[in-house]
């Protein structure tokens, strides 16, 4: 009795703990993206729930059917041959789970690699997300502004983040317009997302990165194409220009707030992508990787030119030993 009551007070302890919490985001999607993943984590709750609920079933009924009773000490329960069928159906059932989980998630995955259906013929707007301890730097290279810690995007227009960091590896996610997408020093990774509902929704790392990963939070603000337009407008008006010392600095601050700037860092620290992708991307960087392969050009020239001298050295101790066995042979 004992045992009942304290996991009876458990039980609705934790009744009464859940149903304080808040909903969980990425089962309230506002994107097409975040709605498919959605989609497919309520479709896999429900098929893991249909097994435990036939495991469970099966588990009573074995229970009570072959339950202890009170047979004579000397009773031999009947010999019973395996079933060929039951074999058959507890490997093919398992089987059959994993493979329609297989399709769904393969189908799912392609579907939100690419531009959301029914968004293919937009032009989508180019926003590349960096990472830097610990923070989010945003450049609008189409519209020629940057922004820290938030971003703003249009509804109804697809969007497509390019990914990368200033540090270590982080994941850019924001729960309720798609799922999570790392973010890596070296090469640039492309996030399409798309929100179809105007609101604020919190944006965050989701990959441990140091002591600040607790704070490395954005809001990401979806408004209608006319109020996006309205705030690119003053943002260009009011804001100021973002110089290279300002970037370094940034990069150099732990935690900062807000800020606006009428330019972008793309400028003098382009992003790892085409000619800029691999380690060293940016200005003086890449000058000092350019001077360093020169050298490097000029020592392997060098060291050929020792090699040509001693295979020239190689060939007249040839030609002398040569010319000492025609001697010999001669005489």
């Amino acid at each position: 009795m004992k045992r009942k009551g304290l996991l009876l007070a458990v039980f609705t302890a934790l009744l009464v703990l859940l149903t304080g919490c808040n909903s969980l985001t990425v089962l309230d999607p506002k994107g097409p993206v975040a709605k498919t993943q959605s989609n497919v984590i309520i479709f896999s709750m429900l098929v893991m729930a249909l097994v435990l609920l036939v495991v469970y079933v099966l588990y009573i009924y074995m229970l009570t059917k072959y339950r202890a009773s009170k047979a004579a000490p000397d009773y031999e329960p009947p010999h019973v041959e395996g079933s060929k069928w039951l074999e058959i159906t507890w490997i093919a059932i398992p089987v059959i789970i994993v493979t329609v989980l297989s399709v769904v998630t393969v189908r799912s995955t392609a579907a939100v690699e690419t531009v959301p259906e029914g968004y293919e013929d937009q032009k989508p707007l180019v926003i590349y997300a960096a990472s830097s301890n610990w923070k989010w730097h945003f450049s609008y290279p189409e519209e020629g502004i940057e922004t820290v810690n938030y971003v703003n995007i249009p509804t109804h227009r697809p969007v497509e983040f390019r990914l990368y960091s200033y540090g270590p590896i982080t994941s850019f996610w924001v729960p309720q317009l798609g799922g999570q997408k790392y973010a890596m020093s070296d090469m640039v990774n492309k996030l399409n997302l798309v929100a179809e509902h105007p609101g604020s929704y919190m944006g965050k790392n989701s990959n441990f990165s140091g002591e600040g990963f607790a704070h490395m939070e954005f809001e990401a603000l979806a408004m209608s194409q006319g109020e996006y337009d309205k705030w690119v407008k003053e943002v260009k008006e009011t804001a100021p220009k973002l110089t290279e010392q300002e970037f370094d600095s940034l990069l150099k601050e732990s935690h900062v707030g807000r800020k606006t700037y009428t330019s972008t860092h793309l400028e003098f620290r382009p992003a790892p992508e085409g000619e800029n992708a691999g380690h060293n991307h940016g200005g003086s960087e890449e000058a000092d990787h350019s001077g360093h392969s020169e050298t490097d050009h000029s020592e392997m020239n060098m060291d050929h030119s020792e090699m040509n001298m001693d295979h020239s050295e190689m060939n007249m101790d040839h030609t002398e030993t040569e010319d000492a066995g025609h001697e010999t042979h001669g005489n």
